[in-house]
């Protein structure tokens, strides 16, 4: 019972929610502007809101592994501002995740900018309890070193699993001035840890210069796949994504998607950009070419605010998790 019954119904935004099927919906923005009340992602409810959760979308705000531009920490509250325009029913998967799942935004992690291997530990721990209870994560950063802890996570519940890291860099390099643990060398550890299949692992997107030829041996010897930003050019979307099918096959599958995957021209705030990238429409078409499969869990990542445009990269972003949520949904269907 709220805490002030005689407020009006205007100051309540539960009081206006869609609910379908069950399932606690977005605000009704026939009801109430889009940018009145919270920012929650989609206008979503909070997780304590509701009495159980199939699909959290989580922030994750920390970015103390970046080598270059800092300010992914701020990504979670700019994605989710930009949310606020996204609407229940995908016609691109025919799907209106909301009704079809339970979806909720779980808030912010707190993780101590201070102490790096504190921080990736208590993102795991976190997401190890919240995916065990049942519920599937799609995160918003931050910077990717925390695809390292989120792998951990969804490995601890289903075991190692296939990865499809959508990236203008291979972020599987060693270490930056003896650090292992930075947004360049995640999926090099997860490798070593043995977390991830290392027959079903491709990236998607890359581009740009590398150190030496060394940094493509070492990729290979890891496993990975790559298929470049000009092989999505050259060959076109429906070969990619009959590419990516093949490589995954049936596996449990995590999705890692760094944002400077798009060319600048479609996402200037971020902190490490390469020109040549992909499009929002060519990135959003490739993940819906992977409906049906079994997608465990997703993160977007290296949003950076102080250097984005008209909410360019916050736009595209929180239209890639939003398919994401829906093919997890999808995949539930």
């Amino acid at each position: 019972m709220s805490a002030f019954p005689h407020l009006p119904s205007a100051l309540s935004a539960n009081a206006e929610r869609v609910v379908e099927n069950g399932n606690s919906g977005p605000v009704n923005s026939a009801l109430v502007p889009r940018y009145s009340g919270p920012a929650t992602f989609a206008l979503l409810p909070r997780i304590d809101e509701v009495e159980h959760a199939d699909i959290a979308v989580i922030g994750a705000p920390w970015d103390a592994g970046v080598s270059f531009r800092s300010g992914a920490r701020f990504g979670p509250e700019h994605i989710r501002s930009a949310s606020r325009l996204l609407r229940p029913y995908n016609p691109a998967l025919d799907i209106s995740p909301f009704a079809r799942l339970q979806v909720v935004d779980g808030g912010d992690i707190a993780l101590n900018p201070f102490n790096i291997p504190e921080a990736l530990e208590v993102l795991q721990d976190t997401a190890t309890a919240l995916q065990r209870g049942g519920t599937s994560l799609v995160t918003l950063g931050g910077d990717h070193t925390l695809a390292l802890p989120l792998l951990r996570s969804v490995a601890a519940v289903h075991g190692p699993v296939a990865l499809l890291h959508f990236d203008a860099h291979l972020d599987t390099w060693d270490t930056y001035f003896g650090a292992e643990y930075t947004h360049g060398t995640p999926f090099r550890r997860a490798v070593e840890e043995g977390i991830v299949d290392t027959e079903a692992l491709c990236h998607v997107g890359t581009r740009g210069p590398l150190y030496g030829h060394r940094d493509l041996e070492d990729d290979r010897r890891f496993g990975f796949g790559i298929l470049t930003s000009s092989d999505v050019f050259r060959l076109g979307v429906d070969e990619i994504i009959a590419r990516l099918r093949e490589r995954v096959g049936a596996r449990p599958l995590y999705i890692s998607l760094d944002i400077d995957v798009l060319d600048p021209a479609h996402a200037p705030g971020t902190g490490t950009p390469e020109a040549g990238g992909l499009t929002s429409r060519e990135v959003l078409e490739i993940l819906r070419g992977l409906a049906g499969l079994n997608i465990v869990g997703a993160d977007v990542v290296e949003v950076a605010p102080a250097y984005d445009h008209a909410d360019i990269t916050a736009v595209a972003a929180s239209h890639i998790a939003y398919d994401l949520v829906s093919l997890i949904a999808e995949k539930n269907r």
